[in-house]
């Protein structure tokens, strides 16, 4: 198939193949004797696996190297296990943090409540982010 019915088909723009192809996500394509990149089932299905790892929350680097790993004929199941749990304690990181910020959001718009606009100079430009002293 061509460039733009592989993108139909993975529902990406032919760009992002491209891109793709230049990260080595994608091996390079088949030329047709008028130049054109040609594809076979396999560059679909490699498309379809960077999106679900993508997914997933892995970055491109890290499916290279998943990718990288098969192409060299080893199984990568323990990599991609290893990468998924590490994300997976990023997220909780993450919400941890999400979670401080939403108290000390909660806080500040509390505290708005009471503060008179009035009350508000210009040393302080926005008495409601002013540390209270």
């Amino acid at each position: 198939m061509l460039i733009g019915e592989l993108a139909d088909a993975a529902d990406l723009p032919s760009q992002t193949i491209r891109f793709y192809e230049r990260k080595g996500l994608l091996p390079p394509p088949e030329r047709g004797a008028n130049g054109y990149r040609t594809y076979d089932e396999s560059a679909l299905t490699r498309l379809h696996f960077v999106q679900t790892a993508q997914a997933a929350g892995l970055t491109l680097a890290e499916i290279g190297s998943i990718i990288d790993l098969r192409d060299d004929g080893n199984v990568p199941c323990a990599h991609v296990a290893t990468l998924i749990q590490s994300k997976l304690a990023d997220v909780g990181e993450r919400i941890k943090n999400l979670a401080r910020l939403e108290a000390e959001l909660e806080r500040v718009i509390e505290r708005s409540r009471s503060l008179d606009p009035a009350d508000c100079n210009d040393s302080d430009i926005c008495h409601i982010l002013t540390v209270p002293g």
